[in-house]
């Protein structure tokens, strides 16, 4: 992979003002994305993975410019995506693009999928009615779907073939990263495995970027290059897949990733579950510190005074924790 990274976000945050409690009371202030930091390298795939509500989809929409930033930066080769033009803006949706997480709902059952998929370039003014027409078909044949069926309705598919027709839009206008919203989530396990396959297939084929977001960490393994565990707003452990999955270092993967299900019988029989206390805290009233230390096992006053950094530990491992460390086989309750 080349060093120039094709997505480069810096210190990015996004805050929404929420209403006072009924019938009075002050505003708040949902912190749903709160500084953070990352970049994503050409032909590389950035699993991006947490709880829901974390602020993964929010980052998803601010990667494609279909929601701003509070604060912080996102560039695409080397430019900030939240300053551009309109004309500059309307560029940028050739090269970034994004496939949703409902194959039911992210199509429009008024139109055929031929029509879905040819709507981009319909918007960008590229080609001909028939030339539109022989590149959509040659997007599903890419995808794996059938191109005598462009004229049939998104209900006449199955799920797996919705997400499908979703990856050929995403791909009509030639883009050099895709980003990923749960694109699987909605699937049976058997399909989600065909349309991982795909997507690594394209990623091969087309020399494609993804920022891959995901409540499983199974299937973000599978995919990615690198992965990032969020927590509340915030990345809180980001390295290599082999050494996040293999070598957890914050509590909080260690816990994530000890409630996975294994392959492995006997590895299962030998696992020990982290159990975690409480809830996640309200993304409206973050914690001081370290926003993982309510319900952390590792947790001392200095969590509670001070916010641990996201520092190497190794290799290009980093970890924000006060008390880094390599999974132990004692069971938390």
């Amino acid at each position: 992979m080349r060093s120039q990274p094709v997505l480069e976000v810096t210190d990015v945050t996004r805050h929404y003002a929420s209403g006072g409690r009924w019938p009075f009371g002050p505003a708040s202030r949902v912190h749903a994305v709160d500084g953070v930091s990352f970049t994503v390298g050409e032909r590389e795939t950035l699993g991006l993975v947490g709880e829901s509500g974390c602020g993964k989809s929010t980052l998803g929409r601010m990667l494609v410019a279909l929601d701003r930033p509070t604060s912080g930066t996102i560039k695409y080769r080397g430019e900030d995506i939240h300053r551009l033009s309109r004309a500059g803006l309307k560029e940028l949706r050739r090269k970034v693009q994004i496939v949703l997480q409902d194959p039911y709902t992210s199509l429009d059952p008024r139109m055929t999928v031929g029509d879905i998929v040819a709507e981009p370039l319909v918007v960008h003014g590229q080609g001909t009615p028939a030339e539109r027409r022989r590149r959509t078909q040659e997007l599903f044949e890419l995808i794996g779907l059938n191109p005598g069926h462009v004229n049939r309705y998104p209900h006449e598919f199955s799920g797996g073939q919705r997400q499908r027709v979703g990856i050929a839009r995403a791909l009509a206008l030639g883009p050099e990263v895709i980003i990923c919203d749960e694109p699987v989530s909605a699937l049976d396990v058997s399909i989600q495995a065909q349309v991982l396959n795909l997507l690594a297939d394209l990623q091969e084929r087309l020399d494609l970027s993804y920022v891959f977001i995901a409540h499983d960490l199974t299937v973000v393994r599978q995919i990615s290059h690198r992965v990032a565990v969020m927590y509340l707003g915030k990345i809180i452990e980001v390295g290599p897949g082999e050494a996040v999955y293999g070598e957890p270092r914050h509590p909080y993967t260690q816990a994530l990733l000890s409630a996975a299900p294994s392959t492995d019988p006997d590895q299962a029989r030998l696992q020990d579950v982290i159990m975690l206390a409480g809830d996640p805290p309200s993304p409206s009233s973050p914690p001081s510190g370290c926003r993982f230390r309510t319900r952390c096992w590792k947790a001392e006053q200095v969590c509670e005074l001070h916010e641990p950094a996201l520092v190497e530990t190794a290799g290009g491992h980093r970890t924000a924790c006060h008390f880094a460390s390599t999974p132990t086989a004692t069971t938390t309750t």
